[in-house]
């Protein structure tokens, strides 16, 4: 988990109150915050909730409302959240963080709240639709390339439900291919074999000559590493696609 660290008591208060700004940096963010009982997303959630019951609708409380956008907390999830606590703590209260929080989830498009969590859980870009290959994909995928000398890198990205069609990757000699996930959930099949679920971290060798295809699951965007594995006279055999008959089934 990413280490929190905070600077903002000792910069405000470091010669008026040191013992404050010591309890507010070094154990308050320190401690507390890098404790990994729970996860930062939800921390940043229960904080929220704490500080609009307690009706504090200033700064600190913009401010965790950024580090829980920042965390991969969407509109559609903010908005739920203050909708939900308004019923056990007012709802002058949830109009005040509402104001807030408009302005912190200004920038994201009806629709585009998933998509933008997704790209900042992650460190590399989603990139632009993937149109060239369009006709081999079922729903919208997009292409980032990362690296493309010495080794082909392209970080591909899956909306819910996308996936590509089967496929085949030829060589004489070496070849295939190397995807390791990095965000989301997906899905990854051979031909003949059961589908194997995909979770960040995930590595995948796929041999040349090997009939596969991989995509999101139904309900998370998915991006991995596309790698490249050099070898003699390599191509690609796109085959039929993944119906949803079949995709369906997962």
């Amino acid at each position: 988990m990413e280490k929190i660290t905070q600077t903002a008591g000792r910069k405000q208060l470091g010669q008026f109150a040191p013992d404050f700004a010591h309890y507010n940096d070094d154990i308050l963010f320190g401690e507390n915050w890098n404790n990994t009982d729970i996860d930062l997303k939800t921390r940043c959630i229960i904080t929220v909730t704490a500080l609009m019951s307690s009706e504090i609708t200033d700064s600190s409380l913009k401010y965790h409302l950024e580090n829980a956008k920042q965390q991969g907390v969407t509109r559609k999830e903010i908005s739920a959240i203050i909708t939900h606590v308004a019923f056990y703590v007012g709802w002058p209260k949830a109009w005040a963080v509402f104001n807030l929080a408009k302005e912190v989830w200004k920038e994201d498009i009806e629709g585009d709240d998933e998509k933008a969590a997704h790209e900042r859980s992650m460190v590399f870009p989603i990139g632009q639709p993937n149109n060239a290959y369009s006709q081999y994909f079922i729903g919208q995928s997009y292409l980032a390339p990362v690296s493309t000398e010495q080794v082909a890198i392209y970080n591909v990205t899956f909306e819910p439900k996308c996936r590509n069609n089967w496929h085949i990757h030829h060589a004489e000699e070496g070849g295939g291919q190397i995807l390791m996930c990095i965000a989301g959930q997906g899905w990854y099949q051979e031909w003949g074999k059961e589908p194997v679920l995909l979770t960040p971290g995930d590595c995948v060798n796929i041999k040349a000559g090997v009939k596969h295809w991989h995509g999101a699951t139904a309900n998370s965007w998915f991006s991995h590493l596309a790698i490249e594995v050099s070898g003699t006279n390599c191509s690609t055999e796109w085959c039929e696609p993944v119906d949803d008959q079949q995709y369906n089934k997962l």
